[in-house]
């Protein structure tokens, strides 16, 4: 059987590999699994090993040269067996000079040291080798490998990445990989937001979700997606609220809540967030939102910076109220201010469209949501 010995990828960025050393000549037997030839990429040496048992029929890639990533550089068949012929793409001789200084970069250690090093995800270049001109052996590695485990901190517990935090963990990636984040806050007197709370018993967070569902009917670009080269714009004004639940985060949607009154907000959003911490959201209670709030203000944080919840546009982070001190009339007094974090997407949204949204969220809420 012709089995061809690939030049391998040795790291994602991987274009070419130089071909340093062949262990064995043309004619040779090779056996399944033992190093057959040496390369090297970004400074880094390598041992491929033997695919197969057989003979060493043909060199393709000479040493010191270099050869593209998956290139055949040599061929294994039976000592009788009809080799066919192999297309052989262009190789780069390296230059004396640059083989010398490659040379010198290489990490000298034996295979058996470096099978070793590749099992357990050692940096060859971090270990001191002992072995004749500074070769690195395998007691060198398994030395290191001792220390490493000894002073590496103990591992109390494993917690699988499963269920919601694996999807939160993909959803968040996702948005910091596609979404151009940018993040404006501002500061907000909440004297009368506190008068209504105190006068209605409604939290912040309903608050929030009417104000919030008003400036978005009134700043639409706000409350849309990015599909391809397309921005929709949503018809419905849906508001997903971030609740923190003992297997994560869930962010459960008050649909249409633009069309809703603050008592209907504070309902829907008092049994969403039972459902959640009981587990008992369903598909509707978690699908089809167009814009995310996320409060932290009850754990004492004035002000953090949120990530889009995709494929929204935008989300709003909300700090603690907490008195501050102000100058009014030449005199230093105390109002309940809060801060707002607006992340949006820069691609579909500029700063001063994103700045007056904010603005809008700010001064309704200023208004007592009057």
């Amino acid at each position: 059987m012709v089995t061809k010995i690939l030049m391998p990828r040795l790291s994602l960025t991987m274009k070419t590999g130089t071909v340093v050393q062949w262990f064995k000549k043309e004619g040779e037997k090779v056996q399944k699994g033992e190093p057959l030839v040496e390369v090297l990429s970004e400074k880094v040496t390598y041992d491929v090993e033997a695919p197969e048992s057989g003979i060493l029929r043909k060199i393709l890639a000479i040493e010191g040269t270099d050869v593209p990533v998956a290139q055949t550089i040599g061929i294994i068949a039976a000592p009788d067996e009809q080799i066919p012929e192999i297309e052989v793409a262009e190789v780069e001789a390296v230059p004396e000079r640059e083989l010398i200084e490659k040379a010198e970069e290489r990490i000298i250690a034996s295979p058996a040291a470096k099978r070793l090093a590749r099992e357990h995800g050692v940096d060859l270049s971090k270990v001191v080798g002992t072995g004749p001109e500074g070769r690195i052996v395998e007691d060198d590695v398994k030395k290191f490998i001792e220390e490493i485990t000894r002073l590496a901190p103990r591992v109390r517990e494993i917690i699988p990445l499963t269920g919601i935090r694996k999807t939160t963990a993909e959803r968040v990636s996702l948005s910091a990989r596609t979404a151009p984040h940018s993040t404006i806050t501002m500061e907000v007197d909440m004297k009368n937001a506190v008068k209504l709370h105190e006068e209605t018993q409604a939290s912040y967070t309903d608050m929030l979700v009417k104000a919030t569902a008003q400036a978005l009917r009134e700043y639409p670009i706000i409350n849309s997606t990015l599909e391809g080269e397309q921005i929709k714009i949503f018809e419905d004004i849906n508001v997903g609220v971030a609740v923190a639940t003992e297997k994560g985060l869930v962010v459960p949607v008050v649909h249409n809540a633009d069309k809703k009154s603050l008592n209907e907000i504070a309902s829907a959003l008092k049994e969403l967030v039972e459902k959640a911490r009981e587990g008992k959201l369903t598909k509707e209670d978690l699908t089809g939102g167009t814009f995310t709030i996320t409060n932290l203000g009850m754990y004492g944080v004035d002000v953090f910076i949120p990530i889009i919840n995709p494929p929204e546009t935008a989300i709003l982070g909300v700090g603690r109220v907490s008195e501050k001190p102000v100058v009014v009339n030449n005199e230093i007094k105390t109002k309940p201010t809060m801060h707002l974090s607006l992340s949006f997407d820069h691609r579909i949204v500029d700063g001063a469209p994103a700045a007056q949204f904010l603005q809008r969220v700010k001064h309704i809420l200023e208004s007592g949501l009057r």
